[in-house]
């Protein structure tokens, strides 16, 4: 449904007495209100048009009842209290799928209406709200809002230093998020710093070789790369491959054991592939334009691309970066990947009849 059928103008004298109304997105004065819910309202029609794109489309109903409520009743609630949590995941979920996706703006509601949702379970400055202050962040940075984005990562370190035993998972996710500051201001050095406390705290949380340490790597590997490090990037670029060639090699081999099936998705799983292909693919990227390029590397981070994409169900990119990995592993006698791959692509093939197998792709 269009989002310009869902808003109706407010009537003042509907309202109870003293009862003002604010708009969702930028606390003004509201002059519109959702037509379904009756509960959300807008200062004008852009407002609401972007926060129904953003997320209230998926939540309108459920804030029915949430905002029924006063508070303080609110606070006695437990029932409406994990109705709260439930909203503040969707809202998690939604903007971080929209960040991946590169749609920054899109990611603001959602993000927004999580930090609010936090602090009406939490209260204010607690280390719950840190979350929230990160996809903002994240979508500010997006927008090059490089002030704000200082300050809402400001008010998640105040919150962290005030909360001493908090979780390894908010270091991690924190540092990188400084980094990546850093990195948009230009302070190279200091983003290395982040990136490194990044690395050490994902590793602590979740090992070495898990995929949520590579990303890490690759922020530090381009932080490098703009330093002319080169050997260091290939470096860093290898273990990153390595990681993810295990990880989607397992997940490959449970695909095959129920071949009949469709692939599995979720909705963060979506999110996730978005990042994982642009990572992938700028690793594969720059190891072809390197003068010295190494087939070995290439095939690698190329198989990974065509595992992921076979994942995801496309089958034709899965046959394009397949057939990349193998013209890569063929110039290497006896290579240990040329037969996975060659399994790969014969598994496409009966899934799926690839009508370009000539792409551009999947050209060496």
């Amino acid at each position: 449904m269009e989002a310009e059928s869902q808003a109706s103008a407010i009537i003042p004298l509907a309202l109870p007495k003293g009862a003002e109304k604010f708009c969702e997105l930028c606390q003004r004065e509201a002059r519109l209100q959702c037509s379904k819910c009756r509960v959300t309202f807008y200062c004008a029609a852009e407002h609401q048009q972007a926060d129904w794109v953003g997320i209230h489309e998926r939540i309108c109903q459920l804030l029915v009842p949430i905002r029924a409520l006063t508070l303080c009743s609110l606070r006695q609630t437990s029932h409406t209290e994990t109705q709260i949590k439930k909203l503040i995941e969707i809202c998690r979920l939604v903007a971080q799928s929209k960040l991946s996706e590169g749609k920054h703006q899109e990611a603001l509601p959602a993000a927004q209406l999580c930090l609010r949702c936090s602090i009406d379970v939490h209260g204010p400055n607690t280390v719950q709200l840190v979350p929230a202050y990160l996809l903002l962040a994240e979508a500010n940075m997006g927008l090059g809002n490089l002030d704000l984005v200082a300050d809402f990562l400001s008010q998640a370190e105040w919150a962290v230093l005030k909360s001493p035993k908090c979780g390894l998972t908010i270091h991690h996710q924190l540092h990188r998020s400084l980094g990546r500051l850093h990195v948009a201001a230009g302070d190279l050095d200091t983003a290395l710093h982040n990136f490194a406390n990044d690395i050490y705290f994902a590793t602590e949380e979740y090992g070495l070789d898990s995929t949520v340490t590579s990303r890490g790597y690759f922020l530090m590997a381009d932080v490098f790369t703009k330093q002319g490090k080169i050997p260091t990037v290939h470096s860093l670029y290898s273990e990153v491959a390595r990681i993810w060639h295990r990880h989607l090699t397992r997940l490959l081999e449970t695909r095959k054991e129920s071949i009949q099936n469709p692939p599995v998705d979720s909705f963060y799983d979506k999110a996730e592939r978005v990042e994982v292909d642009e990572m992938l693919r700028t690793m594969l990227e720059f190891e072809q334009k390197d003068t010295r390029k190494d087939p070995a590397r290439i095939a690698v981070v190329a198989h990974c691309l065509a595992m992921l994409s076979f994942l995801g169900g496309d089958f034709l990119k899965a046959q394009g970066f397949g057939s990349t990995a193998l013209q890569a592993s063929q110039l290497i006698p006896d290579h240990d990947l040329t037969e996975p791959i060659q399994a790969l692509l014969q598994l496409v093939k009966i899934l799926h009849t690839v009508p370009h197998p000539g792409s551009a792709e999947s050209q060496y």
